[in-house]
């Protein structure tokens, strides 16, 4: 390729001059956008940059410089209600009242719902027993229970009270079933023995345990406060009803039992095991099919023991035949003063006494004539 010195110097110089005149722009432009940022004093135009302009001012659309009103309300207009200026929020401050849960004041928590009474406990008044509620008890295990009373008398249609001593811890259901039996069953027995009932005899309720105290045993229904064990029932003369005492008339027992056997799921007494010798146990217990156990052996009263002495004999009795004492033989009549001689001797018959040990005696015989 051959280039001649004319046809190099056409080329390279009009590329020359389109550089120089290049150049002369971004001169140009570079000087306007610092003679721009020192007008406004940026501190940029010390790096060449310009800064950004700022913006024009705004005029407000009132020219008297004071803030627009509402128009005042009609007279014919509606009352704003006080509920609604209560619920608007505060202008003047912007600030959350000290009633109302706020970015500073966490909302409480809302209270628990407050717990109805039961079907039962509405059932049970105070004309029926003085039984007072109290808190559910949560026990270790299924120990415990709901809707338990303090059941502390029982209320007799003629507003008499009996005292259950000391006061027994049953579920609802199981102390009416109690108060039931008592107002019902018992009231006509203690009459019968010509008295009312004034205590009932509360031997065990409410204890979180196995059966029969065992170790490792099932559950007891007492533990769910469904069971009570009953040992007497006290009358207001002064006697005492022992349900296992087995001096007490056979009749009487037989009633309370026919009585409780038909009211409760579970009955046991003397007879169903070792641990119910003293002691009635009832309980509500719920069972498949509703199962139903009444296990209590009403013993017969113990045999009187016949007294050391024999009875008197009565004035009217007759006479008592006494046979005649056969004669003595003179052998023995003779051996028998013998005897008596030398148990006690006289002095006087001492001798006497003496030949007759020394001399046999010899029987008298006739003198034939």
């Amino acid at each position: 390729m051959s280039l001649s010195l004319p046809a190099f110097r056409r080329k390279w110089s009009c590329r020359g001059y389109m550089s120089i005149g290049a150049a002369m722009v971004t001169v140009a432009l570079g000087l306007g956008d610092r003679a721009e940022a020192r007008k406004y004093g940026s501190p940029l135009d010390i790096f060449g940059i310009a800064a950004p302009r700022p913006r024009a001012t705004v005029h407000s659309a009132n020219i008297s410089g004071r803030i627009p009103l509402p128009r005042p309300r009609p007279e014919e207009a509606p009352k704003a209600s006080a509920k609604a200026s209560d619920e608007a929020p505060s202008e003047t401050d912007g600030k959350p009242s000290a009633d109302k849960p706020g970015a500073t004041k966490p909302a409480e928590a809302a209270p628990p719902p407050e717990k109805q009474a039961s079907a039962c406990r509405l059932a049970l008044t105070e004309e029926i027993a003085i039984a007072p509620s109290i808190p559910d008890i949560r026990g270790p295990g299924a120990c415990g229970g709901e809707d338990l009373v303090r059941l502390e008398a029982i209320v007799l249609p003629d507003k008499r009270k009996v005292a259950v001593k000391p006061a027994a811890i049953l579920r609802c259901t199981m102390a009416s079933a109690i108060a039931d039996w008592v107002r019902k069953d018992v009231v006509p027995l203690a009459s019968s023995l010509g008295s009312t009932i004034s205590d009932l005899d509360n031997f065990d309720s409410f204890e979180c345990r196995g059966r029969n105290r065992v170790v490792g045993a099932m559950l007891s229904e007492h533990g769910k406060a469904n069971a009570i064990d009953v040992r007497a029932i006290k009358l207001a003369n002064g006697q005492s009803i022992g349900l296992t005492d087995r001096t007490m008339p056979r009749e009487v027992r037989e009633r309370v039992l026919h009585s409780v056997c038909s009211r409760f799921s579970t009955v046991l007494g003397p007879g169903s095991d070792w641990y119910h010798e003293d002691h009635i146990h009832l309980d509500l217990a719920q069972r498949r099919n509703d199962y139903r156990i009444c296990q209590w052996n009403v013993w017969d009263p113990l045999p009187q023991i016949a007294p050391l002495l024999p009875a008197e004999r009565p004035e009217e009795a007759p006479p008592r035949e006494v046979a005649a004492k056969p004669e003595a033989k003179p052998e023995t009549r003779q051996g028998m003063d013998d005897e008596a001689a030398e148990t006690s001797p006289s002095p006087a018959d001492k001798p006497a006494a003496d030949s007759n040990k020394t001399q046999p005696h010899k029987p008298a015989t006739k003198k034939r004539r």
